[in-house]
């Protein structure tokens, strides 16, 4: 089948105008997907994918539980693919221990972020604080016990959510108080220099 100039050249102007405005509309969304927490908008958002707009504290809480998660279902792979006894042995266990390493990395910049906004008060961010450090250490405690049965070691795996949102309430609560109880400091004189020139 051979195709006339005409047609072809049709064919070529619908394509690229059918790309233009995909490229205008990703133009002027992507500008709103600021980085949250040290991430790019939505559709790249690994780390903080349900806090979108929102600022670091939001981000750095959805990331706490989203990438325990993430890892969590890694180990659940290794326990279906080799069962609890075996899933240690060897190698076997390489990729939730590869998954805890990635995570330890993605949730430093909104950690950062978070920090920044907690240190409003000294017992946020103590709090806070406290929060990556049980973070950190539920990561690391999927291995499985001798002797424990396939509920025990699920409640236990997912007793860390519990602990999460305790621990985030109360961090909003003292982030909330402290915000509702301060005003924020003066602008020096240098910020007002600096936004003249």
């Amino acid at each position: 089948m051979r195709f006339s100039p005409s047609l072809a050249f049709a064919i070529f102007v619908s394509a690229i105008a059918s790309a233009a405005p995909a490229e205008k509309a990703a133009d002027s969304v992507l500008p709103q997907y600021k980085a949250i927490g040290g991430n790019p908008g939505p559709q790249y958002n690994y780390v903080c994918p349900n806090t979108d707009g929102k600022g670091g504290l939001d981000c750095y809480f959805d990331a706490v539980q989203h990438l325990y998660t993430m890892c969590r279902h890694i180990k659940s792979i290794e326990v279906i693919e080799f069962g609890y006894e075996k899933s240690e042995e060897g190698v076997n266990g390489a990729k939730s221990e590869y998954c805890v390493d990635k995570q330890k990395l993605n949730i430093t910049r909104p950690y950062q972020a978070a920090l920044r906004e907690a240190s409003i008060s000294t017992q946020a961010a103590e709090s806070f604080r406290s929060l990556q450090e049980f973070w950190l250490d539920a990561l690391v405690k999927w291995k499985w016990k001798p002797g424990e049965s396939d509920d025990e070691y699920k409640a236990r795996v997912t007793q860390p959510y519990d602990d999460f949102r305790v621990r985030i309430d109360g961090i909003r609560k003292i982030v909330s108080v402290v915000q509702e109880k301060t005003t924020p400091p003066p602008k020096s004189g240098r910020d007002k220099k600096q936004r003249r020139s």
